[in-house]
């Protein structure tokens, strides 16, 4: 039960999420009202930027979120330890760093960027918290059985999915849809951007209500593979992760490439099914890379970002509104692949010298700060 010392790999692991996150954002901020063309490869072969463009939605769009999620879980079982190290009553103590993180999702979500990921985290939080504390002995009852609901959920969608693609009327209404939020992004206010976000508070968080099956399968995914020693510096973590390189990388890459089949048969299936398989495989890619001492600046920032990976998620979203939102600099409907490209890796070189700067002088990032003293705040 015990966990005093910090593992570099979770760090390391969690900040390459979340610059993979924003590589996943960066394109709906360039180009807003665009969601579809996110999901799909179609035309992938016509130019070398539409093949960059579908080599990115193949190996980053939903896999880094999915990693995100399980580090999550992960985060959720090291707080569990810590609360009976500590004596904490443990539904109280993390249903309340839950609410927090709720209410920070939601002022993000508000007044930064309408699909914030930490309002599903929160509320998936509390529910596996809740499994953790009554049924923990069927934990791995409940990862299967959240995951099938998943694979139902997405297969009937799917399916609903391509009965749309073949109705002229009904994508021709769905485009208007996007083209008032492109104006939106591209003309509007600040204060109208805000408007639109609680008016439409509901339609714009389905997303986020429609995968929580899957995130508490990868909850519990993160706290299995901890609890397995999957992290752990021995001669059974490290088998643990060569299997997650070798099963990851060999099932997801291939299953993630059905993206490139033509027609948007495979686009919902590849974002909701197969990301996360490659989201274990990226686990085991950078523990690799971690042992084998590669690329040991790299990682570094990686683990700085990591220690203030909630700090460096609000702030590299804050970043890209004001480049590309009609109230900063005003970029969006940026169509240049190199520039999209460019944009993402500018805004985390920043992210890993402002990340660099909060670990050296406060050990973690502001929001963390904050969200540690208040959670702790009522159990003193």
């Amino acid at each position: 039960m015990e966990q005093s010392k910090r593992i570099r790999l979770l760090d390391i692991l969690r900040g390459f999420a979340i610059i993979g996150t924003l590589g996943t954002n960066i394109w709906l901020f360039a180009q807003p009202g665009d969601f579809i063309s996110l999901m799909s490869a179609d035309g992938w072969l016509s130019n070398l930027e539409a093949f960059l463009a579908a080599i990115q939605t193949v190996l980053i769009n939903g896999k880094l979120l999915g990693l995100l999620t399980i580090m999550f879980g992960i985060g959720l079982e090291l707080k569990y330890r810590k609360a009976k190290r500590d004596k904490l009553p443990w539904l109280p103590f993390y249903s309340w760093t839950m609410v927090l993180l709720f209410l920070d999702g939601l002022l993000h979500y508000f007044l930064v960027f309408e699909y914030d990921i930490l309002m599903s985290y929160a509320f998936t939080g509390i529910i596996v918290a809740l499994l953790l504390s009554r049924y923990e002995g069927s934990l791995n009852f409940w990862m299967k059985a959240s995951a099938v609901i998943h694979i139902v959920g997405v297969s009937i969608v799917s399916f609903l999915w391509m009965l749309i693609l073949r109705d002229d009327a009904l994508l021709a209404e769905i485009a208007a849809g996007f083209s008032e939020v492109k104006d939106l992004y591209t003309t509007g206010t600040y204060v109208e951007q805000i408007s639109y976000r609680m008016r439409d508070f509901i339609r714009l968080r389905l997303e986020a209500i429609a995968i929580i099956f899957m995130n508490i399968a990868l909850y519990i995914a993160g706290i299995r593979l901890f609890r397995h020693g999957a992290f752990d510096d021995s001669e059974k973590g490290k088998r643990i992760r060569k299997r997650l390189l070798r099963w990851g990388l060999g099932l997801g890459i291939p299953l993630n490439m059905l993206l490139l089949v033509p027609g948007g048969l495979f686009d919902l299936p590849v974002r909701y099914l197969f990301a996360p398989i490659l989201s274990l495989g990226y686990i085991g890619l950078l523990a690799f890379i971690l042992e084998r001492g590669w690329w040991k600046w790299l990682l570094a920032r990686f683990e700085t970002i990591g220690k203030a990976a909630l700090s460096c998620y609000v702030l590299q979203n804050i970043a890209a509104s004001l480049l590309f939102y009609s109230w900063g600099l005003g970029l969006a409907l940026m169509q240049n692949v190199y520039a999209i490209f460019a944009a993402w890796i500018g805004i985390s070189i920043g992210m890993m010298a402002v990340a660099h700067l909060f670990v050296k002088f406060m050990g973690t990032g502001p929001l963390e700060w904050v969200w540690r003293k208040l959670s702790y705040m009522p159990f003193k």
